[in-house]
């Protein structure tokens, strides 16, 4: 899924907490809320650029 209301952040749907729709990074991380008229389905292009990412991170050493 992706949160329009976040800059497009990447995120694997978690459950309904009230009116919102909690949301997990796709390489694991913590959980946000958003309103579900902010969220569409992703593309896998941008699942895999979300990954690739985080990979990358990992291996530069940074904090996740």
């Amino acid at each position: 899924m992706v949160d329009a209301s976040r800059r497009d952040r990447v995120g694997e749907f978690r459950g309904v907490a009230g009116p919102y729709w909690s949301l997990r990074p796709v390489c694991g991380g913590q959980e946000w809320e958003a309103a579900p008229e902010n969220v569409r389905p992703a593309t896998p292009a941008e699942r895999l650029s979300s990954g690739t990412a985080r990979a990358n991170a990992r291996s530069r050493g940074e904090a996740l």
